[in-house]
């Protein structure tokens, strides 16, 4: 084995700051949490420096984020959480913690079926995705997907709401409310988890935006009846994640792009959607197309002044575009390390600098923060 060449290539191709256009950005500091940094949570400000860190108990099972308060909204791998499916253990978290800028938790709560994503509302409230194994009978009636063996359990997705005290105070069950056949598992994925919701967020008419990755699309539930009232369609988006709500009504997400019909090359779009027509309104993609592109995971963010800043979550990859398509700043996240169990090891294999999500906040979301 050299002794001289790095063999991480994501790290021999260059990391931390990449670029910075100082006229064009919209600046700010950028929270990471990657999913292998073993509970390191690090502010860098727009030069790359770390401002400020956390350092919490358990590695990240998903992404962390800034409150409105200030604190730190953190979701943790939950360490007791059994392996329902292969990836599980790779992308669970359920363990979510509110912890002060000084590392105090002042709100700790659990789930262990939670996955993916999380939001935390503006009422204090937790909206995450969960999983049931679906009624005895329902897999039979999933089209799609690859092979699925007479033991092997099928997973449902069950988005809940909980409080401050911890209580449920709302549940929605996709089998009680999607029609299978209107939903089918794409060839490329396993039967295991249906339709798996990798994303979520409310819109202003208070519907709740849910990413559906194994079967493509993103659907808008009313609260009140659980009716899907909004599906985007697998004919706009391709194993998407992270559907955010714009103030202008618009839905912004992370097109991944696998299995993207019509393409002979993989690759990654960010997409805002008109969601009354299903018009692609705004996107950006590299002009060499495949030069963007990550397989799983992925998050975009609008900013104050106009620009999007984007997570190209399995390179580890941090960068903002203008609304013309030009890059202005780009980071590469600089921690790289194995998942510590063997599980996730499987799944996801080697030494990682990947993150869920990322995101970006001004100096005044940040009172704390010491000049």
């Amino acid at each position: 084995m050299s002794t001289t060449v790095d063999q991480i290539t994501q790290r021999r191709r260059g990391v931390g700051l990449i670029a910075h256009d100082p006229v064009l950005s919209a600046g700010g500091y950028t929270l990471i949490a990657p999913q292998t940094a073993n509970g390191h949570v690090w502010l860098i400000d727009i030069e790359g420096r770390v401002a400020h860190e956390w350092k919490m108990p358990l590695r990240a099972g998903r992404h962390a984020v800034i409150l409105p308060n200030g604190n730190l909204g953190y979701n943790g791998n939950h360490a007791d959480s059994p392996d329902r499916y292969a990836p599980w253990s790779m992308w669970h978290g359920g363990d979510f913690s509110e912890v002060t800028p000084e590392g105090e938790v002042v709100w700790h709560f659990e789930d262990p079926a939670h996955h993916h994503d999380a939001r935390w509302l503006a009422n204090g409230n937790l909206l995450y995705a969960a999983c049931d194994p679906v009624p005895p009978g329902f897999a039979d009636r999933v089209p799609g997907g690859t092979a699925h063996g007479p033991d092997e359990v099928m997973y449902g997705d069950v988005i809940r709401e909980v409080n401050r005290a911890g209580q449920l105070v709302w549940e929605w069950k996709a089998w009680e409310h999607l029609d299978p056949a209107d939903f089918p598992i794409h060839p490329g994925f396993g039967r295991y988890h249906w339709p798996l919701v990798n994303g979520l967020d409310v819109d202003a008419e208070g519907r709740v935006l849910m990413s559906l990755r194994t079967t493509s699309g993103i659907i808008g539930v009313d609260k009140a009846s659980g009716t899907v009232r909004l599906h985007i369609p697998p004919s706009v988006v391709s194993h998407q994640h992270a559907p955010v709500a714009l103030a202008n009504g618009n839905i912004l997400t992370f097109d991944n792009g696998n299995f993207r019909s019509g393409a002979h090359v993989a690759f990654s779009r960010v997409l805002e959607i008109d969601p009354a027509t299903h018009a692609v309104v705004w996107s950006y993609a590299d002009e060499m197309v495949n030069a963007f592109y990550s397989a799983f995971m992925g998050n975009a963010q609008r900013l104050p002044n106009g620009n999007t800043h984007v997570t190209e979550s399995a390179t580890g990859r941090l960068f903002e575009v203008t609304r013309d398509g030009e890059v202005v700043w780009e980071y590469i996240i600089p921690w790289f390390a194995e998942y510590p169990d063997a599980a996730a090891r499987k799944t996801g294999p080697g030494r990682l600098n990947s993150i869920f999500q990322s995101h970006r906040y001004t100096r005044e979301q940040l009172p704390w923060l010491r000049a």
